[in-house]
């Protein structure tokens, strides 16, 4: 365990310092700033229901179920029995780019939420035309940036963020799976006894 707290603090060291630059502090405030890129969520959900119209409000309703699951798990559950300190708080020389409360540091609940959104949004559109195909990796490739903002900005380790991406993708995947269960159990089985009964 002490072997792997030393890589992580060794691996924070070199993605908050040694790769810091200029041109990417003010990326990687944004990204890590809900109130700043939030409106990155609101262009996916509009996606979802333009691209998909009714039928992407299934997506939606199982990524928001998926978030809530993932951060209740990052925040209210691993934080608390964790209480890992975040690194700006008992490293020496951290670049801190934001202002940050005095709050526990693993998992981190960004990287949760934004993962839960991302696998739902991979389940849902990766095999769909160009366009949805495209949609989905931008999504990935943001929800691995902002997972990556909250270390260069000096608030979490990287073993916080990779648990974070954990959950997130299990909750996602866990729901898409009951809810295909339910589907196919529930929902769909009386209408393949009804149409069996009118064939017969």
């Amino acid at each position: 365990m002490l072997l792997i707290e030393q890589a992580d603090r060794w691996l924070f060291g070199i993605l908050n310092s040694r790769l810091a630059n200029p041109l990417l502090d003010d990326l990687m405030v944004f990204l890590t700033s809900g109130n700043l890129s939030g409106h990155i969520l609101a262009l996916i959900i509009l996606f979802m229901i333009v691209q998909r119209g009714r039928s992407g409000l299934f997506p939606l309703i199982l990524a928001l179920v998926a978030v809530g699951l993932s951060d209740y798990t990052a925040s209210g559950v691993l934080k608390p029995l964790v209480a890992r300190v975040r690194p700006c708080f008992v490293l020496e020389h951290v670049r801190l780019l934001i202002d940050q409360s005095r709050s526990w540091s693993f998992a981190s609940s960004h990287a949760a939420n934004m993962s839960a959104v991302a696998t739902t949004v991979w389940i849902f559109f990766r095999r769909g035309p160009l366009i949805e195909r495209t949609f989905t990796w931008i999504t990935i490739a943001y929800a691995i940036l902002v997972a990556f903002s909250r270390v260069y900005v000096g608030v979490h380790y990287p073993g916080d963020v990779l648990a974070g991406m954990m959950i997130g993708a299990i909750w996602a995947s866990i729901v898409y799976l009951a809810f295909s269960w339910v589907m196919k159990n529930f929902l769909h089985r009386p209408l393949a006894e009804g149409g069996g009964d009118g064939a017969a």
